[in-house]
């Protein structure tokens, strides 16, 4: 589940709103979350049952951002939730102001054949400063907090705190062996192929 806001667009107007998007289950989905999203004019979507593919964007950033950083380990511990928190909190910077992403622009079908064009690669804040609605402030904003960033230094605490999460992890009493999260595949760069 997306916990902040997001963009969706409804099939009615072309004007995005703010949405949360969710996956199945009462973990999820309850009466009280559904009348906060009504109170507050946000669009509340869900996958569809039974189509588990239906979350797989969220599912490709988890990997793409998430499983990259800090493995496929088991983090249920007060300290490991700390580290996770200055972790994603420092990752944020690089992946909003450093890491550029390609959006899909359009998608054609012929048969079996498909054929997916992109737009050029950007930095979500590259998007956001470029964008015609945003407000000259925040673009001022952004720009003092990008200037600020030093992604050589950033990158290295966040390196010295996965190391520290993954002794604090993998040194707890019965802390199952998972042969996945021991591999390299985690860390390994994603390649066009994969």
């Amino acid at each position: 589940m997306r916990l902040s806001r997001t963009q969706s667009y409804r099939r009615d107007d072309a004007v995005p709103d703010p949405g949360v998007d969710s996956d199945n289950g009462v973990e999820f989905i309850n009466t009280h979350l559904l009348q906060w999203c009504q109170d507050n004019e946000i669009t509340f979507t869900r996958a569809r049952p039974g189509n588990k593919n239906d979350g797989c964007h969220v599912e490709q950033k988890n990997w793409a951002v998430v499983r990259t950083v800090v493995g496929y380990h088991r983090y249920d511990s007060a300290s490991e939730m700390l580290l996770l928190n200055e972790i994603w909190q420092l990752q944020s910077k690089l992946t909003n102001f450093f890491h550029p992403q390609q959006k899909l622009v359009s998608k054609v079908r012929d048969g079996a054949k498909v054929t997916k064009k992109y737009d050029k690669a950007a930095t979500p804040f590259h998007r956001v400063i470029n964008h015609p609605d945003t407000p000259v402030d925040l673009i001022a904003d952004l720009a003092i907090t990008h200037g600020r960033i030093n992604p050589a230094a950033v990158q290295r605490r966040i390196q010295a705190l996965t190391d520290h999460l993954l002794k604090l992890t993998t040194s707890k009493p019965g802390a199952r062996v998972n042969k996945r999260a021991l591999s390299n595949e985690a860390t390994k760069s994603p390649t066009r192929a994969s």
